[in-house]
């Protein structure tokens, strides 16, 4: 079999002119950085067979093509990256006869001398210069010796006579020779209280710097090491303390270290060891870091897979004290340089930054100690348009530009609580909607018109009554995108839909209304008087919602909603965002999202042009505007925290934040610039990843096929992702952060058919379940489709159906003080989808789903998808030790009567055989009749038990042969393999399940180390993986397994795999496999032809 994708760690880069080189696994991805624009991908090539790129060193100078010495483990490869084309595009190409060479011991360090030859340090201490060309031959070799063991290196000089190397030991000392006198070393540096991890030397200035596993950096200077300066003393210039864990790698920066470590930052130091700058953004621990000479930009990489390049950071932009002439209570944004103060006694005052001086504005109704603001940018015109509700009930609009012309309106008996403009799909340019709500939760809807010369113009066009609440008025609205509905949220944290009537028949022109009462004002002014709405807006009926979500986030209210891609988002001050959708004409909530930890306010959404998702909150006391897509703080400003008023504003060219803080007003202003980070490869999951399966293949107009794959990691997260086999890199969609642990177990219920539930006839559609840490069980609804206009080509929805807690569980029962309280710290390790349970035979479509437990019990949960009820159904702790994996499978006897059956593994090396369908029908049957509530009831005993192997099962997998026969594969701890073809049977009289085993075949020492996955591909061939990163393919014959072939794959630590089949156009049946573990990576190959004794099945 041959690798078609593959994620793994990045653990080595290098810049070679204007391209950049990742090493990921066996693999070197160029990414071209010329041209001004983003950097974009440029290659990709493996270039070691068995082992990861830890090391890129390019050739000094530059041309046409650039050699590059790529090298890992034994293994070294020399690359060269050339241009080609018109455009001057990059490819990579392997130099030297096109294979990596073996050495013969680890290379720790690759230098280029001269005459296109190599300096290497090998383990032991060897360094030899190396001719890569014509078959490969050492010139000289030398050994290293008293230093002990190595774990960096770094070497400097360009010929054997001045040769010199520094390396790091385990002894956390760092030691310099000489090549040519290798008797001892010349030189020591002591310091560290951990094992050197990396060296960086920089010739210049004869600095070396040096990272250890004690989380210290330090710098030294040793003078210009190859011209015979290496014998003198050295002096520890800097000690660096700030990472949270190991140092993986540095760098020099000029004379500054710039360092990584597994604690997932890249660290800046100043002259003084402090932090000058600290950049996050990856998952993971970082393992690989460059720096360009030209430019100053920095390459990270690390265990999720991710490459970001970092721009030089500019100047930081400076928060500005106002000096507000009175005490201000409110400010607003109007632009970029343009702020619009309210101060306690109801006056309003215009800031203009471009002249820095404040602009009063003529009072025209004062709007008293509670007046509440809201102003909206006109199109097309540097002007904008403003409304004034006051304490009294009355609203005064005003274009800012010329506040002389307003037009006044009373609205409420009592005062103006919310107020706000609403952009309104359809509508004209000089027109806009404002929705106002006041006293015993009345709201109204104005569409007010403004056209340059002339007040001000208002038609009413509808009147809503919100729910009754202590809080009750608006605080946030939007109008759906279909047209004759408003979704607002409310000071009570409830969402509310309604509906809204926008002809002409059904609204109330301000200028048209006879005899209307007019409002007094100051005489002399220029304001358009209009007519009091509280005699005439009751010709329009007071609509109440048709859909309420109440209380969706807390009490402290509804911060923003807003819709975007057919979805409506909604956030608040509880630290979430939530995705919903219009379904039936009511609101449903699809997810939440927690977008980053420690966000506890989160108060507006804004989606970018190039596809990212901004987060505005408030992180403690500060203000962040927070990146989905690099998982950064673009901008973190200290104001104190949200409870006093603030704005925020942003448009191509510049963003501003403006504040109260100690009695004045505070403007932070910067001109709009490129992002600091650019992400070059996506990352995916910072940690282990536990479980991976196959969702299924979208074939998209002009795309390549597209593999849709979820993945549940350590990090607690799960990942929805497209893996391209033409790009060999994997693109997340979308990821599920619901748990609060690891997530080990995934599973799919895919719909039967058409007439099942959930079943889409325009993609990929299946039920997920997710479980793992925390005996935590999350539910979602997926649907995939192709979508040409992504990046990716396809798009992924999500809806959160249900979720269980055994702690929760516990916690609602009754008389519970008399049980036993199930442990909170148990694991779900295996979770399976019971099949044929969506049938006639059960009065509700209710879905089963079994689930292994390391508190030694199998359970059974039931899950109704129309109610989003998850319950606990049956369980049995017959095992009565941690339980590994479960596997249902289904039997169906000739008349078409059903048995569903189970088969679960634990840490003895038992594989127990279950009939789970009578708890099955009689737990179906309790929940219909008590309305989605019961006890648990008793699996009872299994039926037949196997002592399989002397250990724990790792992997288990069931395929269905012909009359009613079973093979059942498991590997173990120990390595072995075992098989055993099991028969079913019903009895015609009692109507018992009856279990025989058939045949059992046994392979000890099949792998090296832990057998972590297998699967029987046909009933004559066996596929399994194991952690000594070996995928080996068997022929099952009559008592025995005989390897067929094995394959080295990438994925260190494997935990699973799952396999699937494609019949190609030819023909020819190729089946493909993917393995997740610190990594993720799909191999496919071609099916064996069966023997002629063994017809495939």
């Amino acid at each position: 079999m041959e690798a078609a994708a593959l994620v793994a760690p990045v653990t080595a880069l290098e810049f070679a002119g204007d391209v950049l080189l990742a090493g990921t696994g066996p693999e070197v991805v160029a990414f071209r950085l010329s041209g001004g624009g983003p950097a974009a991908a440029a290659g990709r090539r493996s270039v070691l067979c068995e082992a990861s790129v830890q090391g890129l060193r390019a050739e000094p100078g530059g041309g046409a093509a650039v050699r590059v010495a790529a090298f890992g483990g034994r293994c070294l490869a020399v690359l060269a990256v050339r241009r080609v084309g018109p455009g001057g595009g990059e490819r990579l190409a392997v130099c030297g006869g096109g294979a990596a060479r073996e050495l013969g011991a680890r290379v720790w360090e690759a230098r280029w001398a001269a005459g296109g030859r190599l300096a290497l340090v090998l383990g032991g201490g060897t360094v030899g210069l190396y001719e890569w060309r014509s078959g490969g031959s050492w010139l000289q070799r030398t050994s290293c010796t008293g230093a002990g063991a190595l774990r960096c290196a770094v070497l400097a000089g360009t010929s054997w006579t001045r040769l010199v190397l520094a390396a790091g030991t385990a002894m956390g000392v760092v030691v310099i020779w000489r090549a040519a006198e290798a008797a001892a070393p010349r030189r020591r540096l002591q310091g560290h209280r951990g094992a050197v991890l990396a060296l960086c030397y920089a010739a210049p200035r004869g600095l070396l710097v040096s990272a250890s596993e004690d989380r210290s950096v330090r710098l030294w200077a040793v003078g210009e090491l190859g011209r015979g300066d290496e014998g003198g003393e050295a002096s520890c210039l800097l000690v660096c303390y700030g990472h949270g864990a190991r140092v993986a790698a540095v760098a020099l920066q000029g004379s500054r270290p710039v360092s990584v470590g597994e604690d997932g930052v890249c660290l800046e130091w100043d002259g003084c060891g402090g932090i000058r700058r600290a950049r996050r953004g990856h998952g993971g621990a970082l393992r690989a870091l460059a720096v360009r000479p030209a430019g100053g930009c920095l390459a990270t990489g690390g265990d999720d897979g991710g490459v970001r390049l970092w721009r030089p950071q500019q100047a930081a932009p400076v928060t500005a004290a106002l000096g507000a002439s009175g005490r201000p209570r409110a400010v607003l944004l109007v632009g970029p340089r343009r702020v619009l103060v309210l101060d306690e006694a109801g006056e309003l005052a215009a800031y203009e930054a471009a002249a820095k001086r404040w602009v009063p504005v003529p009072s025209l109704a004062a709007g008293g100690p509670r007046a509440a603001l809201a102003a909206i940018p006109l199109p097309g015109r540097d002007e904008a348009l403003c409304a004034l509700g006051g304490g009294d009930g009355r609203l005064v609009l005003f274009a800012l530009g010329r506040p002389v012309d307003s037009a006044v309106l009373r609205l409420f008996e009592g005062g103006v609580r919310g107020l706000g403009w609403v952009p309104r799909p359809g509508q004209t340019p000089d027109t806009t909607a404002l929705v106002a709500s006041g006293p015993d939760g009345e709201m109204l809807w104005m569409d007010v018109v403004h056209r340059p010369g002339q007040a001000p113009t208002v038609r009413l066009m509808g009147r809503y009554l919100l729910p009754p609440c202590k809080q009750r008025w608006h605080t946030c609205a939007t109008f759906l995108p279909q047209g004759g509905l408003l979704v607002c949220g409310d000071r009570r944290g409830s969402l509310l839909l309604f509906p809204c009537n926008s002809s002409p028949g059904g609204a109330v022109d301000s200028t048209s209304i006879a005899n209307g009462s007019i409002e007094s004002v100051n005489a002399g002014s220029g304001s358009k008087w209009e007519p009091s709405c509280l005699l005439h807006k009751r010709r329009l009926p007071l609509e109440v919602p048709v859909s309420v979500l109440f209380g969706l986030h807390g009490k402290t209210g509804v911060a923003s909603v807003t819709c975007h891609g057919g979805y409506i988002y909604s956030t608040g001050r509880d630290g979430v965002y939530r995705q919903l959708r219009l379904q039936a004409g009511q609101l449903q909530v699809m997810r939440k999202h927690r977008p980053c930890k420690g966000l506890q306010w989160i108060e507006e959404l804004r989606f970018t042009k190039d596809g990212d998702l901004l987060v505005l909150g408030f992180h403690a006391n500060n203000f962040v505007v927070w990146s989905s897509r690099t998982g950064e703080n673009l901008h973190c400003i200290p104001c104190g925290g949200g409870h006093r008023s603030w704005s925020y504003w942003s448009n191509s060219s510049a963003e501003a934040f403006a504040f109260i803080k100690c009695g004045d007003v505070m403007l932070y202003h910067c001109e709009a610039k490129p992002r600091e980070q650019q992400v070059l490869l996506a990352s995916l999951h910072g940690r282990e990843i536990t479980c991976v399966r196959r969702l299924g293949t979208l074939e998209v107009p002009g795309h390549t096929t597209a593999n849709v794959f979820i993945t549940g990691s350590e990090d607690t997260t799960a990942c929805i992702l497209v893996l391209s086999e033409h790009s060999r890199a994997a693109m997340p969609l979308t990821w599920l952060s619901d748990h609060i642990s690891s997530v080990r177990a995934l599973a799919l219920a895919r719909p039967a058919g058409p007439d099942d539930e959930g079943f889409s006839g325009k993609g990929l559609s299946a039920l997920l379940f997710s479980a793992g840490g925390r005996a935590q069980i999350e539910c979602y609804r997926l649907l995939c489709a192709g979508d040409p206009a992504s990046e990716s080509a396809v798009t992924c929805s999500v809806i959160h159906v249900a979720s269980h807690r055994l702690d929760e569980h516990w916690e609602r029962k009754k008389n519970r003080h008399k049980l036993v309280k199930m442990d909170p710290e148990t694991r779900y390790m295996s979770l399976s989808v019971v099949p044929g349970t969506s049938t006639k035979q059960l009065p509700t479509a209710w879905k089963f789903l079994a689930t292994a437990c390391s508190d030694g019990s199998v359970r059974v949960f039931g899950l109704l998808e129309a109610t989003q009820k998850l319950l606990l159904v049956a369980e049995s702790f017959h095992h009565q030790r941690c339980v590994l994996k479960v596997e249902a499978f289904l039997y169906t006897r000739a008349g078409g009567e059903r048995r569903q059956l189970l088969c679960s593994a634990a840490t003895d090396g038992s594989i127990a055989f279950w009939d789970i369908t009578g708890p099955i029908t009689k737990a179906a049957d309790a929940l219909h009749q008590a309305e989605g509530e019961m006890q648990p009831l008793a699996l009872g005993s299994p039926l037949l038990t196997v002592m399989a192997h002397s250990c724990g099962v790792n992997s288990l997998h069931i395929h269905e042969m012909p009359e009613g026969q079973y093979l059942v594969a498991s590997g173990s701890d120990d390595g072995s393999i075992h098989t055993c073809l099991l028969e079913v049977t019903v009895g015609r009289a009692a109507a018992e399940t009856c279990l025989r085993i058939l045949e059992r075949v046994a392979r000890p020492c099949a792998h090296a180390a832990h057998v972590t996955g297998v699967r029987v591909l046909r009933p004559h061939l066996l596929l399994s993986a194991s952690v000594d990163q070996r995928l080996t393919l068997w022929h099952r014959a009559a008592g025995r397994l005989e390897v067929l072939s094995t394959t080295f794959f990438h994925v260190p630590d494997l935990a699973e795999l799952d396999c699937w089949e494609v019949t190609e156009a030819t023909g020819e049946l190729r089946y493909y496999c993917v393995l997740c573990g610190r990594g993720l990576e799909v191999l496919h190959g071609l099916a064996p032809p069966a023997p002629q004794s063994e017809a495939p099945q």
